[in-house]
């Protein structure tokens, strides 16, 4: 297994991947509207993704956004989506992932990476648990639905 930074080059793969991720999440599947939407992101620098591949085929993904800290006045990353093939699950490719992630966030000097994840997603849970994520005690995050 290989993790490796993606680019602009792999957005074939990635985009049928992140479309899986989308449907896993009960939206309905559009391929076409996820590669546009990741090339975006690639053109503009708008995100870091990190990739597993197996055999050349890549099975797994995570998309970093970035964002900043007034408080402490340093950068935050926000973990927004992990995903890994259902055929690849259980054999540690989310904590391939997560060791990138971490690793690229102390290296950029970050004072936390962020997430969230649906209550019913109790893997995605315990993975992030397991690696000592906490669920916030202090604040409470509130989101307005604009479409």
């Amino acid at each position: 297994m290989e993790v490796f930074l993606a680019s602009i080059q792999h957005l074939e793969s990635l985009s049928i991947l992140f479309d899986r991720y989308r449907v896993f999440y009960q939206q309905t599947s559009d391929v076409e509207a996820a590669k546009k939407f990741l090339q975006e992101r690639f053109n503009n620098n708008d995100s870091v993704v990190f990739a597993v591949a197996n055999n050349g085929e890549i099975v797994g993904f995570t998309q970093l956004y970035p964002s900043f800290s007034s408080v402490s006045m340093k950068r935050i990353w926000i973990l927004n989506d992990l995903y890994v093939e259902e055929s690849h699950r259980r054999k540690g490719i989310a904590n391939l992932l997560m060791n990138a992630v971490e690793k690229y966030a102390k290296e950029s000097g970050a004072v936390r990476v962020i997430l969230a994840t649906q209550i019913s997603n109790t893997n995605a849970q315990q993975l992030y648990e397991s690696r000592g994520y906490t669920k916030n005690k202090e604040f409470y995050h509130y989101a307005l639905q604009l479409q």
